[in-house]
């Protein structure tokens, strides 16, 4: 980063100060930055002063929400007037929400976002100057952005595991590269990295003895569950800890050594809203609001990314925690009686009686018509008659009657061009 001209010691200076802020000063550090964040986006970003319809700023919630489809414009229309795509760090999002952009960050903001990264890390005897990661992750396979991410990737001693091909072939290959190389530790996408834990145990091998450097598993990007958490940790030999970031944002939330998602507010405001965009008390579920309370180039204000979840009743402003992080907003079915029924609970259901047979390696719901859901799954062999009628049994008491279930064994499953597994999809408009 230093040799980008980020501003990466000065970012860690800063992290540091405001780390030491006491908890009683802490709504006054807030309120101070989430002012000064709007203040200049109204001074000096075209785009946000339309949006916002400025006529004067009294009170936080009357602060407009953003959403991903408000930002899909052309980047030179939404950046502030004292940068270019030049001066500023430009990224994009993977789509997995179905709203893909691009967005740009200035470069403190960004080098503040990666002290966050390296500051949580250290918590478990992880620098990333130093440690070497195996990396369960997608990447561009287009020759520039291919050579772009693998020369970052040497650089920040990552090694890139292609999760495009998750063959049983291939993971003979990344066993072998395990028990070549000295990695620290592996961090990537939960679905990969449950593959290979499944690969791993029906071989009844644990990866920590044929690579005695390795120390601990990072998921991040998609959800864990609690039978997936055991089974990688079973496999592997070492801890999972959870990551829930966003490339737009930064690290949004940490898992620490007492299992609670620590949610980052030093550079970041988080807030759980209702429909109605009424701000929720700690315990109870809404969408997650961000704002990102540094980034000058383009405005992440009240930003809805797209997830439902729930912060804890024991959360203070200095130190929330992350209590639920429940799904996207777009994972719900729809049913004829009018009932909604989020994705999970069908995932749960197959997942449950899936999981009595060592064959199955991983699958995806998909919603068809109202009525009508397809199930994909990758297997050594087709289900038999009696696990389709325990899951349309299953449905039938948790989601609704009546409803046709359609099964499909496939070799390979359909991945995001980033390499995510989305576990549930709706094809209904």
């Amino acid at each position: 980063m230093q040799l980008n001209k980020f501003p990466i010691e000065r970012a860690k200076k800063t992290l540091e100060e405001i780390q030491n802020i006491p908890e009683h000063e802490y709504a006054e550090y807030q309120r101070k930055r989430k002012n000064a964040i709007i203040d200049y986006h109204i001074q000096h970003n075209d785009f946000y002063r339309e949006f916002f319809n400025w006529d004067g700023f009294d009170d936080w919630q009357h602060v407009p929400i953003m959403k991903k489809s408000d930002l899909q414009h052309p980047l030179k229309d939404r950046l502030s007037s004292t940068y270019n795509t030049k001066t500023a760090y430009i990224g994009k999002t993977s789509g997995s929400s179905g709203h893909p952009f691009i967005f740009a960050k200035n470069r403190f903001a960004h080098a503040l976002s990666w002290a966050g990264f390296q500051d949580r890390y250290r918590w478990y005897h992880i620098d990333l100057n130093k440690s070497l990661q195996a990396r369960f992750y997608g990447i561009p396979l287009d020759f520039y952005g291919n050579v772009q991410e693998r020369l970052k990737d040497r650089i920040s001693l990552r090694r890139r595991f292609n999760i495009f091909d998750l063959s049983e072939k291939k993971m003979e290959d990344f066993l072998e590269r395990f028990k070549k190389s000295d990695f620290n530790y592996l961090n990537g996408y939960t679905s990969a990295i449950v593959l290979f834990a499944r690969f791993l145990k029906d071989k009844n091998l644990i990866l920590k003895e044929l690579c005695p450097s390795l120390n601990i598993c990072i998921v991040t990007s998609e959800r864990l569950f609690e039978k997936d958490q055991q089974l990688i940790e079973d496999a592997l030999g070492v801890p999972v800890i959870n990551e829930y970031g966003a490339s737009e944002v930064g690290l949004i939330a940490f898992e620490d050594a007492e299992n609670h998602w620590i949610v980052n507010s030093e550079d970041l405001y988080i807030e759980i809203l209702d429909e109605n965009d009424h701000i929720l008390p700690y315990g109870e579920e809404g969408r997650v609001v961000i704002t990102s309370l540094y980034n000058k180039a383009h405005p992440m204000i009240r930003y809805d990314i797209g997830d439902i979840g729930c912060l804890s009743k024991k959360s203070t402003l200095k130190k929330p925690i992350l209590e639920k992080l429940i799904g996207r907003t777009n994972d719900i079915a729809r049913l004829p009686d009018g009932k909604v029924v989020p994705g999970l609970t069908f995932y749960y259901v197959t997942k449950t009686i899936i999981e009595d047979n060592g064959h199955i390696k991983e699958f995806v719901i998909i919603q068809t018509e109202m009525d009508e859901f397809k199930i994909e799954y990758v297997s050594k062999q087709e289900f038999s008659e009696e696990q389709r009628a325990k899951i349309l049994d299953a449905i039938g008491t948790y989601v609704g009657e009546n409803l046709k279930i359609n099964f499909e064994r496939k070799d390979i499953l359909k991945r995001s061009r980033s390499g995510k597994l989305k576990q549930f999809i709706s094809h209904l408009k």
